[in-house]
């Protein structure tokens, strides 16, 4: 189980034959992904989405349980972030944000999630 038995939100044209179709996967999918947008320190859209991923039943334990490997609490950094982005010094700010590097899609999971490479 994985984002690989996930199902898109909202339904996209030519994902599935119909929108029962579509609605049926939903109703027994662990797993739900959807695109949003990005922004930027000052709430500016991006030219790119960012992924959000819904977890139920199964998923959620396996989550917990199995998939989690760290948690990192990073509050501190936020908070001089933040106080950075009030004071008007977005690039001090962007300096100080962690370097987001894609995750490694193969070919057939892309397409499945409708990522972009």
């Amino acid at each position: 189980m994985g984002v690989g038995e996930r199902v898109p939100e909202p339904l996209r044209a030519g994902t599935y034959p119909s929108q029962t179709a579509w609605a049926e996967r939903m109703r027994v999918s662990p797993v739900r992904v959807q695109w949003d947008p990005e922004r930027s320190l000052a709430l500016e859209p991006l030219p790119w989405r960012a992924i959000q991923v819904g977890l139920s039943g199964d998923a959620v334990n396996r989550y917990v349980e199995e998939w989690i490997v760290a948690i990192d609490d990073i509050t501190p950094m936020v908070r001089r972030i933040g106080l950075l982005v009030e004071r008007g010094d977005l690039s001090d700010a962007s300096e100080q944000v962690p370097v987001e590097r894609p995750y490694p899609l193969g070919s057939e999971l892309a397409a499945l999630i409708g990522a972009s490479r």
